[in-house]
């Protein structure tokens, strides 16, 4: 009984192989640090002027829970104190100012759960938005994003704990 061909193998590089230079090559575009081209802001300005933006609106919102319910000051002063220190980290180091937005104050719920649910809310959502900011920033201005994401996220989570303090 003869031997069955060898499997034709076929001349040139190899899907994976392709696919291996091209998400390495992606890789290292996306690393660089090199100067943005055109006018205007690097896509690192923006990013952090957005981010700092995005802090002091959710400033913003925990002082208006912070003021219709001043029975939660105890629990939501230390994680407002991060969003205060993130706003600074965006803004490099400098003192965080007031809001300055179009839109309006959020309402708070005469309820305390539900303003910290309102607040929970806010916190996830931004937090997403920030992880899908990532791929638009190199190096450390990714890194300080996803660290604030993170933080953010996990102020969303103590938020909804019931009785956290």
């Amino acid at each position: 009984m003869p031997y069955p061909p060898p499997p034709r193998t076929p001349s040139g590089p190899r899907r994976r192989s392709l696919l291996a230079t091209a998400a390495g090559a992606a890789l290292l575009t996306g690393c660089s640090t090199g100067p943005d081209s055109g006018d205007g802001p690097s896509v690192t300005a923006r990013a952090r002027a957005l981010a700092a933006r995005q802090s002091r609106e959710l400033l913003t919102h925990y002082d208006a829970v912070l003021a219709a319910h001043p029975g939660l000051a105890d629990r939501l002063r230390p994680l407002r104190a991060q969003v205060a220190a993130h706003v600074e980290a965006f803004t490099d180091g400098t003192a965080p100012t007031p809001a300055k937005s179009s839109a309006a104050p959020p309402t708070v719920p005469a309820d305390e759960k539900d303003a910290l649910s309102g607040l929970a809310a806010a916190e996830r959502a931004l937090a997403d938005k920030r992880a899908g900011q990532l791929l638009d920033v190199p190096g450390e201005p990714a890194r300080l994003l996803a660290s604030v994401a993170a933080a953010g996220a996990a102020h969303a989570y103590l938020l909804t704990q019931k009785g956290a303090k």
